[in-house]
């Protein structure tokens, strides 16, 4: 099963009938874009580490999402302009990922771009 991409600069873009899709986004990692992300469903969640931040804010949403049942990760600050979706997939590099995200094939290091191919030639078979 082939699963809907989504570029979106926001989280805030995604629609409840987004569920199950892979949504790259521009937004930061932190608490608030999870609460979003949670609302959508998707299959993927990727966002930008934003340097991860005091308390590693950058990153919260990637637990959170994980007691959701969500898939998440995050690209590194360095790799792609934060707010600019296509930056991520273009040029994004997995800085960070829960547990979820990792059965799906994820690992640090990928380019955001590979992860995407990988999981549409793999038929990203995961429940959303």
């Amino acid at each position: 099963m082939t699963r809907t991409l989504r570029v979106v600069d926001s989280i805030t873009e995604l629609r409840p009938d987004d569920a199950g899709c892979i949504a790259v986004s521009g937004s930061h990692g932190g608490i608030s874009s999870a609460h979003y992300a949670l609302a959508a469903r998707p299959l993927l969640a990727v966002f930008n580490d934003a340097g991860v931040g005091k308390d590693a804010a950058g990153l919260a949403a990637l637990p959170f999402l994980q007691g959701h049942g969500i898939a998440a990760c995050t690209v590194g600050h360095a790799s792609a302009r934060i707010g600019e979706a296509r930056s991520t997939l273009h040029d994004g590099v997995v800085s960070h990922c829960n547990a979820l995200a990792q059965q799906l094939g994820c690992v640090a290091g990928q380019s955001c771009r590979a992860l995407i191919e990988f999981l549409h030639s793999h038929g990203a078979s995961h429940a959303p």
